[in-house]
C-alpha cells in the first residue's frame, strides 16, 4: 500500500532484484539538502510505471544518495484511460499549466497536435515531461502519462486506434451534443483545437474518421481549459 505520507521521488528504472538504489545528484540534493533527510529515514521511489518502492537511506551523501529497498508493488494502471490530443499553444505557460493539472487527474496519454491554425510548432519535450513527472509526483501517483511528440492533425486521426473518439469543436452543429450524454468507455481519446478553432475541413476529417462531435458546456473555452475539463469530464 502507498504510504502517502512518505516523500515520493522519481527513477527512472527499479531493478526489481537489487536490495539498494542509487539516486542521482538532482534527488539526492533534494531529499538530503532541501528536505534535510538522513540515514535511517524512509521514502519511497517509483519508475512512473506503476512500480513503488519504500525505501530507507543508508547513505545520506548529498550528490549520491543510496537506499535501502525494504518493500515493493506493482500498483495497476488506472482503468480508464484518456487520452487527449490537443493543439499547441502560443503562451508555453498556459500549455504547461495544462500539462500539469491533467497529469493531475490521472489522464493517460497526451498528445500534442499541430493543426491548420496552430501559431506554435515547436516545443521542449524535455520540459514537457519533466512537469508530467512533477506534477505525478505531487499529486501521489505512480503512474506517468504518456508525452507523444508533437503530430500533424492529419496523423493523428490517422493513426488512431481508439473506437471511443471525441472531438470539442465551437462550430454549431444541431448534431452535437453534450460529452455528458456518452457513455464513458475504459479507454477514450478526444481532440482539443487551436485558438481559432479547428477548420472545417478538420472537423470534417474527424468526423469521417468516426469522431463524434461534442460540446464540454455552454462557454468558449481557451484550449488549455477545454482540455482540462475534457479530461475531468472523461476520468468520471
Amino acid at each position: 500500500m502507498n504510504d502517502m505520507s512518505l516523500p515520493l521521488f522519481f527513477v527512472h528504472t527499479i531493478d526489481t532484484q537489487s536490495s539498494s538504489i542509487s539516486l542521482n545528484e538532482e534527488s539526492s540534493k533534494h531529499i538530503i539538502q532541501v528536505l534535510r533527510m538522513s540515514a535511517g529515514e524512509s521514502l519511497q521511489l517509483t519508475n512512473g510505471k506503476g512500480t513503488i518502492v519504500t525505501a530507507s537511506i543508508i547513505d545520506d551523501h548529498k550528490k549520491n544518495c543510496i537506499v535501502q529497498v525494504n518493500t515493493i508493488q506493482q500498483i495497476e494502471a488506472p482503468i480508464k484511460k484518456t487520452s487527449i490530443a490537443i493543439s499547441l499553444v502560443k503562451n508555453t505557460s498556459r500549455f504547461e499549466w495544462f500539462l500539469e493539472k491533467v497529469t493531475e487527474i490521472g489522464v493517460a496519454s497526451i498528445i500534442p497536435l499541430i493543426c491548420a491554425r496552430t501559431e506554435k510548432q515547436h516545443v521542449r519535450i524535455d520540459r514537457m515531461k519533466s512537469i508530467l513527472t512533477s506534477a505525478m509526483l505531487q499529486s501521489k501517483q505512480t503512474w506517468l502519462p504518456e508525452l507523444h511528440e508533437p503530430l500533424s492533425y492529419k496523423e493523428c486521426i490517422e493513426k488512431c486506434t481508439i473506437s471511443n473518439r471525441f472531438i470539442a469543436h465551437c462550430e454549431n452543429n444541431p448534431s452535437k451534443k453534450s460529452i455528458l450524454s456518452y457513455p464513458k468507455n475504459s479507454e477514450s481519446i478526444i481532440l482539443i483545437g487551436p485558438e481559432g478553432d479547428f477548420s472545417s475541413d478538420e472537423i470534417e476529417m474527424a468526423v469521417s474518421n468516426h469522431f463524434i462531435p461534442v460540446s464540454l458546456g455552454e462557454t468558449r473555452l481557451r484550449t488549455e481549459t477545454a482540455g482540462v475539463v475534457a479530461a475531468v469530464l472523461l476520468q468520471q
